[in-house]
């Protein structure tokens, strides 16, 4: 038999080109289109990325006030939308609920526009925008709260703040939920974005690619390690008490979540910015006990993993918990929000995928028998 070049999951198998996302898991960089993310979330709004991601680059003044004014009257949903949130079964994860309204979405946008390869997904911006106000929507419905209209002043994340509470948030708290949008906006060819672009290339529509991509984020080895770290926060209880809960788990070959990422060698730069709004946040509260059951966390397994000659760092996702709580954001939208985040990155990918496409097609290496002879009824075991 030829030799045949595999790699099981695709890992270091080059797909395509792009320039949306360059990960530099070594040196621990992550950029937007040639801007990192720091420059990014010190200096621009979820909105300004969004439109970063869609067009290629950062927005002029005209070009911002137009793409604001867009992105903020698309927030409001409809009332049968509504009542599919408030109909959908108590029982069923938020997460299939938002597979279930993007497809849903599909059907207020002309059929045969939908369907083009060359349609311009940026204008419905439904699968972006309306994602929050989905999320919002099902936490006010589920404790049986009203549907809040959406805001047209406050930013994206601030206007999630509002609808979800009822408040709107001061500019801290505002300010933070929409940087912690632009830190999970995008992150290169991971499995959602994988599947959107494959979906994609099919030409499929852009909402029939994000349902696909919100389907992949919902399994548990992609989206929701940030619920677990709050369990895990939640069962430790007391900062003196996480070296011996983190020494007993490391003893029994359990994983420590949040800790490392299959492509940061170096600390993660999403974890490095959302520690620092988990301190600002537990100072404004005058509360660190979060932040200090989660260095306490950090501290221990890194001791463990550097005695092996393993530096092992944060993630994002390890301190993303803590500070949705501190915001007063239910564990159950955690993951909801990260898909409502990547959306952007999503529909990003999806144009970048349409403008020069190719149908996904590889091949399987087969491991089976062959010319098997079929047995009559009676004889097979």
């Amino acid at each position: 038999m030829a030799n045949v070049e595999y790699s099981k999951g695709l890992e270091g198998v080059i797909a395509a080109e792009s320039s949306i996302c360059k990960v530099d898991g070594e040196n621990g960089k992550l950029y937007y289109e040639g801007y990192s993310i720091e420059d990014l979330v010190a200096q621009c709004s979820f909105e300004e990325v969004t439109y970063l991601l869609l067009y290629g680059e950062l927005p002029n003044e005209r070009e911002y006030t137009w793409f604001q004014k867009h992105m903020r009257a698309s927030r409001d949903i409809s009332e049968p939308i509504r009542h599919m949130i408030r109909e959908f079964p108590d029982d069923a994860h938020p997460m299939e609920l938002l597979q279930s309204v993007v497809a849903y979405l599909s059907g207020y946008v002309e059929h045969k526009i939908q369907h083009s390869a060359h349609c311009n997904c940026r204008d419905p911006l439904h699968q972006v925008v309306q994602l929050a106000t989905v999320v919002a929507t099902y936490e006010r419905f589920k404790t049986g709260r009203s549907y809040i209209e959406p805001s047209k002043t406050l930013s994206h994340g601030a206007n999630f703040l509002y609808m979800l509470t009822g408040e709107e948030p001061d500019e801290l708290e505002g300010s933070i939920m929409d940087d912690c949008l632009i830190l999970h906006a995008e992150h290169g060819f991971n499995a959602s974005t994988f599947t959107a672009r494959v979906v994609a290339s099919t030409i499929s529509t852009c909402y029939s690619a994000i349902s696909a991509a919100i389907g992949a984020l919902f399994g548990s080895l992609h989206g929701g390690a940030n619920e677990k770290v709050m369990q895990m926060v939640d069962e430790i209880g007391d900062p003196a008490k996480a070296p011996a809960w983190v020494n007993r788990a490391l003893d029994e070959k359990r994983k420590v979540m949040g800790m490392g990422h299959r492509v940061y060698k170096a600390p993660d730069p999403r974890a490095t910015v959302m520690e620092s709004y988990l301190h600002k946040l537990s100072e404004k509260n005058g509360d660190f006990r979060y932040y200090e059951i989660l260095k306490a966390v950090e501290r221990t397994f890194r001791e463990r993993m550097e005695e092996k000659g393993k530096p092992i760092y944060p993630n994002v996702d390890f301190f993303s918990g803590a500070v949705y709580r501190l915001l007063g954001i239910p564990i159950r939208l955690y993951t909801p929000i990260f898909a409502m985040a990547r959306a952007s990155g999503w529909l990003a990918h999806v144009l970048e995928q349409r403008a020069d496409n190719r149908i996904y097609r590889p091949k399987a290496l087969y491991v089976g028998e062959r010319d098997k002879s079929i047995l009559p009824m009676n004889e097979r075991p």
